[in-house]
């Protein structure tokens, strides 16, 4: 599911237009579809990667989503591809065994469209977002511990930890103070709650870009979606799933996302690149390349689409070609995913 971003042309998955694809024909033209090949969308969303990758070439795609929602509005676009489209619920993190549970050992490319999407943020009850209140959930697969649960339960120092670095927000100490201060008078139910206590913390100045609330809600749909293991997991599986001379693709929206993007191809492609501060030295020999670098830089959009759809101007694409070397082993901590140190009893 895309941070903020629908997935297709010409709407939902052949329904009305709700959503606008964020560096669509890019996307298509680093996956490069062809006749008879088979390709993964780990964030079927909206369904407009998918439609886009059926449209280009005579393929199969296996569509993947977490969100039972989604791949039910799919229902439409699964009737019009017929067997070229299989619908499958969970987490792209599984792709392997879920391509496994339909028959399929490897395909010729994967999609990964990051974060949350349009769809769901437009929805007041699904709680992603400040713009209209509602209940403040955030869960993508409508399970676990909702947002409220972690903002009424957790401790103050690990709600500062995770707003400080999951959304690298400066003034999270301040922020998780006034939220136990206000949950100690009534829980914090809504989403404009939370918004509240936020604005009441940092202000609001008229005009402003970006809402006050903006880091605070991240860190918080990051952590209860539990979205940066779940893009190493991902990563590491699309690496074992992809054939050779296939193309992983990955569209990120803010900068935790595209670092460990990049760090993932950057060692993958044979690059050097710069250590994390939180990872120790690494020696021995090194591996053959399971990625080549199909561009230098991540791909942006222009002006004319973030004119048209403001939401994608934070996107970053970044994409690979998988050679014939051997996986590389599976270390998330390789990725540098950042740790938040938690001691936190786990939420019923």
């Amino acid at each position: 599911m895309m941070a903020g971003c629908g997935k297709t042309s010409t709407g939902a998955a052949g329904g009305p237009a709700r959503h606008i694809p964020v560096l669509l024909s890019d996307v298509v033209a680093a996956l490069a579809p062809r006749d008879g090949g088979i390709y993964l969308d780990g964030t079927f969303g909206a369904g407009g990667y998918t439609r886009a990758i059926l449209e280009a070439a005579d393929c199969i795609v296996l569509a993947v989503d977490r969100d039972p929602d989604a791949l039910a509005a799919g229902a439409s676009l699964k009737t019009e591809f017929s067997d070229r489209l299989t619908l499958v619920e969970g987490a792209f993190g599984d792709m392997g065994a879920l391509a496994a549970g339909e028959g399929v050992e490897a395909v010729d490319g994967v999609a990964l469209d990051l974060g949350v999407s349009s769809m769901q943020l437009d929805q007041a009850e699904r709680g992603f977002s400040f713009q209209a209140d509602g209940p403040l959930d955030m869960r993508m697969s409508r399970s676990g511990p909702s947002a409220a649960d972690v903002v009424n339960a957790m401790p103050e120092r690990d709600l500062a930890r995770v707003i400080g670095v999951l959304g690298e927000e400066r003034r999270a100490r301040a922020i998780a103070r006034a939220i136990v201060a206000r949950r100690a008078e009534r829980p914090i139910a809504r989403t404009a709650e939370l918004a509240d206590v936020v604005i009441g913390v940092l202000g609001k100045r008229p005009g402003a870009a970006r809402h006050p609330a903006t880091r605070t809600f991240q860190a918080l749909r990051l952590f209860v979606n539990a979205e940066l293991d779940e893009l190493a997991r991902g990563l590491l599986a699309a690496e074992r799933l992809l054939a050779e001379g296939g193309r992983l693709v990955v569209v990120t929206f803010h900068s935790l996302e595209d670092r460990i993007v990049k760090r993932f191809f950057t060692t993958r492609s044979g690059r050097t690149a710069r250590p994390s501060r939180h990872l120790p030295e690494e020696a021995g020999e090194a591996r053959a390349p399971s990625f080549r670098l199909t561009g230098r830089k991540p791909v942006k959009p222009g002006e004319d689409e973030i004119r048209r759809n403001p939401r994608s101007r934070s996107a970053r694409l970044r994409a690979g070609e998988r050679t014939a070397a051997p996986p590389f082993p599976p270390d998330l901590g390789e990725l540098g995913i950042p740790s938040l140190d938690l001691a936190l009893p786990q939420f019923e």
